[in-house]
């Protein structure tokens, strides 16, 4: 029997399994609240105001890390992220009554923009407060949607508390972020769009903040096929689900560090908090600048933008360590502004040794500084930026500090320039690369 033939049974028994283990598992989802019908349900209503994000196979992920690598771009959603099915689902439950007073919430960005978007839909009022440092494009995006944006406080856990505050004074509704089992559902939804698509998939890795999502996607993936494992990523900074999971009890993290600002959270839904342990196979926590290098493989080999908090499954790939399977790696988000997109390209091409800089201690004589520039061009080196500094010494000898930042194509080509000067007699110190 050849190989495609096989897959294609194999396709083939995996859907009736699917369709055996929601029937054996619905009693149990009844008892949880997160039913089969329910996320049935979320499928259909989110359809309405969500783009279809065909998985995407990566020929490079999948050389890099040995199995088979599929991107959800939840980036290219209308709002950039999912985040709109949640909310998009949540309104759609509410009574007249409840719509009518306002909508509230917090959040770092794209649930905001999830809210605005549903509010504007449904034809209400949506107040959002937001962290005082939440990306410009973010509110700009929100106040878009027609919303109203308060700032408050430093990160998430601040500006909700003063969301709660606004809420009571004003009698709006409130639409939690993530600790809402109606938001999760809707959030669920992903897998429901994951396995339809690919039912013999093995892992799914999804980007954890308050853990709706990963509440939503490992509830559904068990509910369809047991066997599929869903693995939670963290920022190593914010890593507040992993420490609660530790400690068997919600969490509150003395303080978060973190570029992903969409994870930033301190503490995890306790609604939430005894779905994933039920159901997440396990975390893996990224640092801050595994999350510059994903940025770059993501714009080089996808032409993608993704913001930090979904990159977190990119950069937890190499941590997943299995070999030939099926794994999708949920993008999240793409709402980065062009400020922070800046700062994350220059840091990333210094991390791969693409931009680095140089000092040279020069002899105060003409030629010196043409002389050092041939060196480079010989050794297809591209400067970007020079300083000149005359007053490092007294010693005319070696009385000119020259700084050089420059480009290479890697590590390889960097150390042959640096050996390309050496060999002309120079003593090139690296230094902190700068623009």
């Amino acid at each position: 029997m050849g190989k495609e033939v096989q897959e294609n049974q194999a396709v083939a028994e995996e859907k009736v399994s699917v369709k055996e283990n929601a029937v054996q598992n619905q009693e149990a989802s009844r008892e949880e609240g997160l039913t089969l019908e329910k996320f049935e349900e979320a499928s259909e209503v989110v359809k309405k105001v969500t783009l279809e994000t065909k998985l995407v196979f990566s020929e490079y992920l999948s050389a890099q890390t040995g199995n088979r690598v599929y991107l959800k771009p939840e980036n290219m959603q209308l709002t950039g992220a999912y985040k709109l099915r949640g909310a998009y689902y949540k309104i759609s439950t509410l009574s007249e009554e409840e719509r009518a007073k306002g909508l509230i919430t917090a959040s770092a960005g794209n649930h905001a923009q999830g809210v605005a978007y549903a509010a504007k839909a449904y034809g209400t009022k949506a107040v959002i407060v937001m962290p005082t440092t939440t990306p410009l494009m973010k509110v700009n995006r929100t106040k878009g949607y027609g919303a109203e944006v308060v700032l408050h406080g430093d990160v998430y856990d601040e500006a909700c508390a003063k969301a709660y505050e606004l809420a009571d004074e004003n009698g709006y509704t409130f639409i939690h972020p993530f600790d809402d089992l109606t938001v999760a559902t809707g959030q669920g939804t992903i897998a429901m769009e994951i396995v339809k698509e690919l039912p013999l998939v093995d892992y799914i890795l999804v980007p954890i903040g308050g853990g709706g999502l990963a509440t939503g996607v490992a509830t559904l993936a068990k509910l369809l096929n047991p066997k599929i494992k869903v693995i939670g990523v963290e920022p190593a900074g914010a890593n507040c689900l992993q420490t609660s999971l530790a400690q068997g009890h919600v969490v509150t993290l003395p303080k978060v560090t973190t570029i992903a600002d969409g994870t930033a959270v301190k503490t995890p839904g306790a609604k939430l908090f005894p779905y994933i342990q039920k159901n997440l196979d396990g975390i893996i926590t990224v640092e801050d600048h595994e999350l510059v290098v994903a940025f770059l493989d993501m714009v080089e080999n996808h032409k993608i933008v993704v913001e930090n908090s979904g990159l977190l499954t990119v950069a937890a790939l190499k941590h997943l360590d299995v070999k030939g399977k099926k794994v999708v790696s949920i993008l999240s988000g793409g709402n980065m502004d062009v400020t922070t997109m800046s700062s994350v390209v220059q840091q990333g091409l210094i991390m791969r040794d693409r931009i680095f800089s140089v000092s040279i201690l020069l002899p105060d004589k003409p030629g010196e500084l043409y002389r050092v520039s041939g060196i480079i061009a010989k050794a297809n080196g591209n400067v970007v930026e020079l300083e000149h500094n005359q007053f490092v010494t007294t010693n005319r000898n070696t009385a000119v500090e020259l700084r050089i930042t420059m480009e290479a194509f890697g590590t390889e080509h960097k150390n042959q320039i640096m050996k390309s000067l050496e060999a002309e007699g120079y003593r090139p110190k690296l230094v902190n690369a700068s623009f």
